[in-house]
């Protein structure tokens, strides 16, 4: 992967809670054209999409252009929270969040997601995150 503009080094999540209770959030968005690939990466950075999940507390580790692989062109990110539930108030708050609305309607970033995969992965106890 390459990193993206607004994101370009792996963050180490700001939780407290133990490492085993959280749930990390692997997400895939596939593109149907290059063209929109870019598009949809250019509205996480120019558009701001990265901005409103670090203000609203996703804890992301990364996000990245997938440069390689069966499922292409894609970018993927992972976010972090601290349960499940907090979890599910984090894309309740970002469903609701007044930039998100108004990113999502503008018409330079309409149609630019034709798959999305989401896997949701627990930490080992050797790892740093």
């Amino acid at each position: 992967m390459k990193a993206f503009a607004d994101a370009p080094v792996l963050v180490k999540p700001g939780l407290t809670n133990t490492k085993t209770d959280r749930v990390y959030e692997l997400r895939s968005y596939e593109s149907g054209t290059e063209k929109l690939f870019h598009n949809k990466v250019e509205m996480f950075n120019k558009g701001g999409e990265v901005g409103i999940f670090k203000r609203l507390g996703f804890n992301a580790v990364f996000y990245g252009e997938v440069i390689a692989g069966a499922s292409m062109p894609n970018l993927m990110y992972m976010t972090t929270h601290a349960d499940m539930a907090a979890r599910d108030r984090n894309w309740k708050s970002f469903s609701n969040d007044p930039a998100w609305n108004q990113l999502k309607v503008d018409p330079a970033y309409q149609d630019n997601v034709s798959r999305i995969e989401i896997n949701f992965l627990k930490a080992r106890p050797y790892s740093d995150l």
